[in-house]
């Protein structure tokens, strides 16, 4: 039994046909979002700022995962950062990420949804 994609129609699509730099990106991009904890971590920075402690319950993964995969996701121009006294507060770097880790959610979501139900 295949899973069905219910996809929107494309309202906001790229205006012109991407170039090789432009998916070499994107799959970078992809492949950063595919690792659950940091998909986890960035959903939570859609909700606003916060520091490693915080970052840390929100995912349930030990604090020296959460930071490494913060620095993934910093060192890859995806999160920001600022100091407040001793604490780095983390900030999703723009709101196409946020859009992003919202469709691919709403994409999990209908999947679910599309399950028949279990006997």
């Amino acid at each position: 039994m295949s899973a069905r994609l219910h996809l929107s129609p494309a309202h906001h699509a790229h205006p012109r046909t991407p170039g090789e730099e432009q998916f070499a990106l994107a799959a970078e991009v992809l492949a950063l979002l595919g690792d659950r904890t940091r998909l986890t971590l960035l959903h939570a920075l859609a909700a606003g700022e916060a520091d490693v402690t915080t970052l840390t319950e929100a995912c349930g993964a030990a604090r020296p995962a959460v930071s490494q995969h913060l620095a993934r996701l910093r060192l890859a121009g995806l999160v920001n950062t600022r100091k407040e006294g001793r604490r780095v507060i983390y900030s999703l770097r723009d709101g196409h990420l946020r859009r992003l880790v919202d469709e691919a959610l709403n994409v999990a979501d209908h999947r679910l949804s599309d399950r028949p139900p279990h006997d």
